[in-house]
């Protein structure tokens, strides 16, 4: 399934979004602000100042864009518990209802642009003097439900590593992706497999050395006991 440019670019920085604050086990705080959710979860903020959003937008090259100020880092953090709700959310009504209330509270507005960059033609979903956190929202939104209608929510998915909180968007063709970007989270669980299966050989190897070991003491014992009736 192949999705237009400017849908993918959308889901994928929502993704990186909500990523960007770790509710769960930080394990490296560093270049992080602790924060603690409405839940007592401890976890980090990789938005740690205004700088940090710069260097996220530019990364999702959101532009032509006004520079952020202190307010916008505020709103565009504040937008993560409800792009998160959409990843939590399976059932199409209530998931419905959580994208139209980012379209309707964004004032999203659709209009084709192209304003260079490489991208051509492309939708833009709100003014480019609009608020940060709605124009994320917008163009979010617009993602989400395209994903709705084509029926490929299930591309939304959280990683599957046990210890991890971050969401993905699966965008491969087998639709086979299980594991996030965020900690190394894929070759983690591929080097625990492979240890948890070293041990079960060195515990079946084990095994069969002890029974072995027991086997030729049997041995042995029936041996002697043969010995002394013919003595």
């Amino acid at each position: 399934m192949v999705f237009a440019h400017d849908t993918t670019a959308a889901l994928l920085l929502a993704a990186d979004l909500v990523n960007s604050a770790d509710l769960v086990n930080s394990a490296d705080l560093v270049n992080s602000v602790e924060l603690v959710d409405s839940d007592g979860l401890v976890g980090s903020d990789d938005l740690t100042d205004v700088g940090a959003l710069e260097a996220f937008l530019d990364k999702h090259l959101v532009e032509p864009r006004r520079r952020a100020v202190a307010a916008d880092l505020e709103a565009v953090r504040a937008l993560r518990p409800r792009l998160r709700a959409i990843w939590a959310t399976t059932e199409p009504e209530p998931l419905a209802e959580l994208i139209n209330g980012l379209l309707r509270d964004s004032g999203a507005r659709p209009w084709l642009t192209d304003h260079g960059g490489g991208w051509g033609w492309h939708l833009h979903v709100t003014g480019h003097d609009a608020a940060l956190e709605h124009r994320i929202a917008a163009q979010a939104g617009f993602a989400f439900a395209d994903l709705v209608r084509m029926g490929e929510t299930g591309r939304l998915r959280r990683c599957d590593a046990p210890d991890c909180d971050a969401v993905l968007v699966d965008l491969s063709k087998n639709r086979s992706r299980r594991y996030c970007d965020t900690g190394n989270c894929g070759n983690r669980q591929h080097v625990a497999a492979y240890r948890e299966r070293r041990a079960d050989r060195e515990a079946a190897r084990e095994e069969d050395r002890e029974t072995a070991g027991e086997a030729a003491r049997e041995e042995d014992r029936a041996g002697r006991e043969a010995a002394a009736r013919a003595g």
